[in-house]
């Protein structure tokens, strides 16, 4: 059973958070939308918009696993990580679901992995965090759903960014960098077009307007 308890689950699942201590004008908690990023037996990374303190009691509800009680631990960029108060049987109901999806990941990453890993002929390019912040980077490889990188970043598991223009979600770390997942399978054809983005590009868009011919923006939310 202490295995189960040291699982982390990468997952993407939507559900809903109140922050009890704080009212609304009709003096109940004011519910706001999240998105469950990574999961364990004793904590969750949540992508949030309202981030309560550290120490603040939050209760989070998601279809898979129900209402989780606990307390705010850390802060993240576009989120926050909670404890999570269970025991008994509901614990032991929560790790046997986070096994049965830890398993699902695993079997869905070997899958994967049939895309062919390609190093791209300029390498350098920006990782882009939720809040705005651009940050150098170089990309070791790339494939179809993926590419592994290497930045001055230690991101956690599940953490939403995008590696030039393609949004996805840290889902490895190992020495020296870590492996992103990409939300959507990219065409080879126009794959590092999408990742190479260079510091100085990427201010330049910045501090443009948004186009109004539906061109390429990079958004990433709860």
């Amino acid at each position: 059973m202490e295995r189960r308890r040291d699982i982390r689950v990468v997952v993407n699942l939507p559900g809903r958070y109140v922050l009890p201590r704080r009212r609304a004008v009709d003096g109940k908690p004011p519910a706001f939308a999240c998105r469950l990023v990574n999961a364990s037996p004793h904590g969750l990374m949540v992508a949030a918009s309202v981030v309560g303190a550290v120490g603040e009691p939050v209760a989070a509800q998601f279809e898979e696993f129900g209402r989780l009680d606990g307390v705010i631990l850390r802060r993240l960029y576009g989120g926050f990580a909670m404890s999570i108060e269970v025991s008994g049987e509901r614990l032991a109901q929560l790790e046997a679901k986070l096994v049965w999806l830890d398993q699902h990941q695993r079997k869905a990453v070997a899958n994967e992995r049939r895309h062919d890993r390609m190093v791209p002929r300029t390498p350098h390019s920006i990782v882009v965090l939720a809040d705005g912040t651009t940050l150098p980077c170089r990309i070791i490889d790339m494939s179809a759903s993926g590419a592994a990188v290497t930045a001055a970043l230690t991101p956690p598991l599940g953490m939403p960014l995008a590696v030039g223009a393609v949004v996805g979600r840290v889902v490895r770390r190992f020495a020296g960098g870590f492996a992103v997942e990409f939300v959507e399978t990219q065409e080879i054809a126009t794959l590092e077009r999408l990742l190479i983005r260079s510091p100085v590009r990427a201010r330049a868009m910045s501090a443009m307007p948004p186009p109004e011919d539906g061109g390429e923006i990079v958004i990433i939310d709860a």
